[in-house]
């Protein structure tokens, strides 16, 4: 009998905790959550909509690993050149930031698998005679993020070497646009996507090249892995890959248009399918046929 009693005493116990008997309350195991740096000022990889979301390329395929990996993000914010420091001191967990994969930066953080290959786009003003050979000359001023690698290249490639060019960096691509506009500077250097889409929404302006850099970007953690992330980036990667998510979300944001309030108004009409259907691969598809206007 006692050990009868013990065992039922027990159960009792065990459910109390389980169902929450007498208080409501229901225990649940929580999801992991990471902070995913960002610097949102590099449409179509991250960009803030007008309705203060951060969305984009970079930020869809974090949310969608995040789902079929089964853990939580969230996306914060910040200037680019403060996102490894960030990460060195454990503020975020992880950077989607269009990161080129670098010798230098691969010594104090690490890398996915790469993710999207990459070269760099000359924009200048619309009305310039300068090219991408020209722009990039003596007696010009020219303008790059802070902290980026064609920040880098202009530094490495053309200061280092005796070029005499003004180089001028920018905490954020915004401000350097605005300043390529006013004749404050002669040419503005930047990503091949994100340097298309600035031309598509500046229409003074126009990309006369391409510098072939040959860069591979990647998502980034801390050096060392202490958090175990990067076989859940890579093998959530894959499979975004092998479903087809990550090439509806790419057609999406890379294919027909890279008209920022249509990026607005689509993440608006799909991202049920990410909050409250947690579905990624629906996300994607929906967002892909709204982005190319085959919902219309």
């Amino acid at each position: 009998m006692k050990s009868r009693n013990l065992k039922v005493i027990i159960t009792v116990l065990v459910l109390s905790l389980v169902l929450g008997l007498g208080g409501g309350l229901v225990y649940q195991v929580q999801a992991e959550e990471y902070i995913v740096g960002t610097s949102a000022d590099w449409p179509p990889f991250e960009l803030v909509d007008e309705n203060g979301n951060i969305v984009g390329f970079d930020a869809d395929v974090m949310r969608a690993i995040a789902m079929v990996k089964g853990y939580d993000v969230k996306i914060r914010d910040m200037s680019f050149d403060a996102l490894i420091p960030a990460l060195k001191a454990g503020k975020v967990d992880i950077v989607a930031a269009g990161l080129t994969i670098t010798d230098e930066r691969d010594k104090v953080i690490d890398y996915t698998n790469p993710y999207w290959d990459a070269n760099q786009g000359v924009l200048v003003r619309k009305d310039s005679d300068l090219n991408a050979v020209t722009a990039l000359s003596t007696g010009h001023k020219v303008g790059a993020q802070r902290g980026t690698t064609q920040a880098g290249w202009l530094q490495d490639n053309l200061v280092d070497e005796g070029v005499d060019v003004q180089l001028k960096l920018y905490d954020t691509n915004d401000l350097a646009i605005m300043d390529l506009k006013n004749g404050r500077i002669d040419s503005f250097m930047a990503d091949t996507p994100a340097a298309r889409t600035f031309n598509s929404l500046n229409p003074g302006l126009k990309m006369v090249g391409i510098v072939m850099t040959g860069e591979h970007l990647g998502f980034a953690v801390q050096e060392g892995d202490p958090e175990g992330l990067l076989p859940k980036l890579d093998d959530g990667l894959a499979e975004l890959r092998v479903r087809g998510i990550y090439d509806n979300l790419k057609e999406a944001y890379f294919g027909a248009t890279s008209d920022l309030d249509r990026i607005t108004d689509c993440f608006a009409k799909c991202r049920d399918y990410l909050e409250k259907e947690e579905d990624p691969a629906a996300y994607a598809m929906n967002l892909r046929t709204c982005m190319a206007g085959e919902d219309e």
